[in-house]
């Protein structure tokens, strides 16, 4: 190394201080790739829970921040009558408690149209009244229409775009068109493919952004920089080093007012179709050659056609389902499953999940995925745990009566976004004593700058063209492919309710899965 004085400052700062130096990179920079152009967003479900809790708040900060085109419309549509006025105060109550003080510029972006999602008509009214928005406002016609609708929905709703000429780009004054569908995709694999071929019958495949917010957390994106840009952990990401994985999304909210939609899910349609299997791709997946999106979601999609199947009518021992009763959450009583609003008083519906799985390919034979959700869990956080193998050897035992503890890596997704490597060390003192410590790095640190949200962050990319951080239809089937058997034999099986066990709410789930949890404070 030349030790210049800048060269030595700079080793000053990384080696002695432990900290890297000021790299001089405007915050910005790093919130959006490239220019970002004028578009249109219309919000299918404008009146709705989404729209209110996430999608108001995240393209507010989104304008807040400075990151969104200088000609954007923004148009709610749904059912319900109203004015421009009226949808502009909605949007200012839901966005209430925020900086209000850029609100009456982007007031001017929001409109609304009425629509009854069964009528031909009504779509041709939307397109009008987008063509007379966007003559001055979005002269290119770049369009995204974002689904925030029941799932029952968004087949009829494409097919109206289509009908409608709304999902045509480069013509008739369209620039871009794109579709945003919510998870879930269909319930089952017939179902998902029927909704795929239903899209694809008015919009490419490059048109459809299936979007899983889980993929839009900055932790979780961190997985593969962590992973790929970093040659210290990569050579010891496989079977001869890692004894097993354990990944878990855990919620202490109950089912809420979603108690008609999780009554015909559970938590394996929830979260183990798509968010658990996305944070298992990211784990195990092989590098890219490059960080496209479609070289990324080939990595994927070769995690999941190496995932083993399942036994045959003999999930018990690879599986354990479990139910919240009562119980006590910050020290309030809650209720059970069965007694909330909603829900049927026999239900046998499973809010908890531990599953474990295996990876047939050369990197993973072997080593157990142990992917666990629920709710009304002690508390909520997404975590991915590497639990390293112990040392082959240990010279202390027979001499201290101590054996080293094997290292431990865990990503925190929420709400702890860090990383952090547990290692063995010597106690102080004459005798030698072996304790565990921990390495901790904490995402925010060192960075005062804006940081977007995973609804933002996905927002950003649907309206850039970016499919990196959303599923690609080979993905979702092959997902559904791996589970059907499992949700067959758990849904079908002649004691189904015998199956399901029973958790407190407030603890960890049922004490049959203890196997599937992994160490928690």
């Amino acid at each position: 190394m030349n030790f210049s004085r800048e060269n030595l400052d700079k080793y000053i700062d990384t080696v002695i201080k432990g900290q890297t130096s000021d790299l001089n990179v405007p915050v910005e920079a790093c919130l959006v790739e490239g220019p970002v152009e004028p578009c249109t967003i219309v919000i299918f479900g404008a009146t709705g829970d989404l729209t209110t809790r996430k999608l108001a708040p995240a393209l507010y900060n989104l304008y807040l921040t400075g990151v969104m085109p200088d000609s954007l419309v923004i148009v709610g549509a749904a059912r319900s009558e109203m004015t421009h006025i009226q949808f502009r105060e909605r949007i200012k109550s839901a966005v209430n408690g925020m900086d209000m003080s850029k609100w009456d510029g982007f007031a001017k972006s929001l409109y609304y149209q009425a629509v009854q999602f069964n009528s031909a008509d009504s779509f041709n009214k939307l397109s009008k009244a987008l063509k007379t928005l966007e003559k001055d406002l979005n002269p290119k016609g770049n369009k995204i229409f974002y689904l925030a609708i029941p799932p029952s929905f968004y087949a009829r709703t494409s097919e109206m775009l289509g009908n409608a000429g709304l999902s045509l780009e480069s013509q008739n004054g369209n620039g871009w068109v794109r579709i945003v569908v919510e998870k879930p995709f269909g319930r089952d694999l017939k179902t998902a493919s029927d909704l795929n071929k239903t899209l694809h019958k008015h919009f490419k495949e490059e048109q459809i952004f299936r979007i899983d917010h889980y993929l839009a957390k900055e932790t979780v994106q961190n997985v593969l920089i962590f992973r790929f840009a970093n040659a210290i952990f990569e050579p010891l990401w496989n079977r001869m080093f890692i004894d097993n994985v354990q990944i878990i999304a855990a919620e202490s909210l109950g089912v809420e007012n979603r108690a008609e939609y999780y009554e015909e899910s559970g938590v394996l349609r929830d979260m183990f179709q798509n968010h658990m299997m996305q944070l298992l791709a990211l784990t195990a997946m092989e590098p890219p050659s490059l960080l496209q999106p479609d070289f990324v979601q080939d990595e994927k999609s070769k995690v999941f056609r190496s995932l083993r199947p399942f036994p045959a009518h003999d999930s018990e021992e690879v599986l354990v389902l479990g139910q919240y009763a009562s119980g006590t959450i910050n020290g309030e009583p809650v209720a059970g499953y069965r007694q909330e609003p909603g829900v049927n008083p026999e239900s046998v519906i499973p809010t908890f999940a531990g599953m474990k799985v295996f990876v047939d390919n050369w990197r993973w034979h072997g080593v157990p995925f142990y992917l666990v959700s629920g709710k009304r869990l002690a508390k909520k956080m997404t975590e991915i745990v590497i639990h390293f193998k112990k040392a082959p050897h240990s010279m202390f035992q027979g001499i201290l009566g101590e054996v080293a503890t094997a290292n431990v890596l865990t990503l925190g997704i929420y709400p702890d976004e860090k990383v952090s490597l547990s290692f063995e060390t010597k106690n102080p003192g004459a005798k030698v004593c072996l304790r565990s410590v921990r390495m901790d790095f904490n995402y925010r640190q060192d960075y005062a700058g804006p940081v977007l949200d995973a609804y933002e962050k996905a927002i950003m990319d649907c309206i850039q063209g970016d499919h990196m951080l959303f599923w690609r239809q080979d993905g979702v089937e092959l997902c559904w492919s791996f589970l059907e058997p499992l949700l067959e034999d758990c849904e079908n099986c002649a004691d189904r309710g015998k199956r399901l066990l029973f958790y407190p709410a407030g603890s960890w789930g049922p004490e049959a899965a203890n196997i599937f949890k992994s160490e928690r404070s």
